[in-house]
């Protein structure tokens, strides 16, 4: 398709909306990074910028080819998908007690942001001869394989934050290729009920489980922060904190005690919706959520509007990617969820993050795009 073409066809309320949410991280990320600029001698918000305009760059590539033409190559996604999840193992940089980084000179990337679309792409093609095939347990198990393997990969770092998106994205995509809703459901259900019988079972009685103590630390606060009120529960105590400060109309930008003074952990990565919360109050949150619902919105009508069911899976798989993050980090702050360290879409600070998420908007867009021939589902 020709570019003047691609740029007629464009969701362009669905591109103002993530504008305005790039506008919202940028302001924030000023007020946030104020005494981190200084500390570590870096503008946070003109590298963001920068990384920004490389996004926009890689938006603009994806949407040069019809997003149908990479089914093919399903399998070499996959492979690369594993490469790079290996490589991040034997060379990675550890950062945060987390190897989840590798190191090319000044540039640091993470590789689990791209492997999150190389999923995408490949469990789609995985799953399309399997559509209305997914009625049982053991119809399901060789998807559960296929997302188990970089699952176990990527916990191997530790990052589990990071696997349980993983997770989302299959629950989503499974969905839309005709599993069972109440089947998930009960999946979903036992999962969770399996993990907190380990969890007890492990306090308890020393059971073995593939966590860091920090991590263990995390799951337990989440029930109660004030057993640890100093450690692992000061990151979400100080977060309710500060969100409830904010009233309904904020303590004005870049006056947000927490924020100013320290208190609030990551205020400019993992915990920078805080920031919004308390400076620009009840309203400013609420403002950022409609604009996130609209973004959901568009993806599922782009997902049921798609020419095929693969450009349908594609589609549901980046807003299943993005409904998680924004659901977690923000339930995270509110202490509705447990901590687990991801980012807010398009508003956290990270290079990474953000390239993988314009990369994600615009697989998303592809769909919309090239949807001549729609199929509903």
């Amino acid at each position: 398709m020709r570019i003047s073409k691609i740029l007629k066809s464009l969701d362009y309320a669905l591109l103002g909306v993530v504008g305005l949410i790039l506008v919202v991280s940028f302001f924030v990320l000023q007020s946030a990074t104020v005494n981190a600029s200084v500390k570590y001698e870096l503008n946070f918000v003109y590298r963001q910028m920068a990384w920004a305009v490389v996004g926009l760059i890689a938006f603009f590539c994806v949407l040069l080819v019809d997003y149908s033409k990479l089914a093919k190559y399903g399998k070499l996604i996959y492979g690369l998908n594993l490469l790079l999840l290996l490589a991040t193992l034997i060379w990675g940089v550890e950062r945060k007690g987390s190897q989840g980084w590798l190191s090319f000179g000044p540039l640091n990337f993470q590789p689990a942001e791209i492997v999150k679309i190389l999923l995408i792409l490949g469990l789609a093609q995985f799953l399309v001869p399997r559509v209305g095939k997914l009625n049982t347990f053991k119809d399901l198990l060789p998807v559960f394989i296929y997302v188990a393997i970089p699952f176990l990969l990527i916990l191997k770092q530790p990052d589990l934050g990071t696997g349980l998106v993983y997770i989302a994205i299959m629950f989503g995509m499974l969905l839309v290729a005709g599993a069972s809703p109440l089947l998930l459901f009960l999946l979903i259900a036992g999962g969770i009920g399996l993990a907190s019988f380990a969890i007890l079972g492990h306090l308890a009685w020393g059971w073995w489980l593939p966590l860091e103590d920090y991590q263990l630390n995390r799951l337990i606060v989440f029930i109660d922060p004030m057993i640890d009120p100093h450690n692992a529960g000061w990151n979400v105590i100080q977060s309710k904190i500060a969100i409830g400060s904010g009233g309904l109309w904020g303590k004005g930008w870049g006056m947000g005690s927490q924020n100013v003074n320290d208190f609030l952990p990551e205020q400019w990565t993992d915990f920078i919706f805080c920031v919004l919360a308390e400076e620009f109050g009840f309203i400013g949150a609420v403002l950022l959520l409609v604009l996130f619902f609209y973004l959901i919105y568009r993806g599922i009508m782009i997902a049921r509007e798609a020419k095929d069911i693969y450009g349908a899976l594609l589609a549901m798989g980046v807003i299943s990617m993005f409904a998680f993050h924004i659901l977690q980090n923000i339930g995270m702050t509110m202490g509705i969820m447990p901590i687990t360290g991801i980012p807010l879409p398009f508003v956290s600070y990270g290079g990474s993050s953000l390239l993988a998420n314009m990369i994600a908007l615009g697989l998303l867009m592809n769909v919309y795009v090239y949807h001549e021939d729609r199929i509903m589902f």
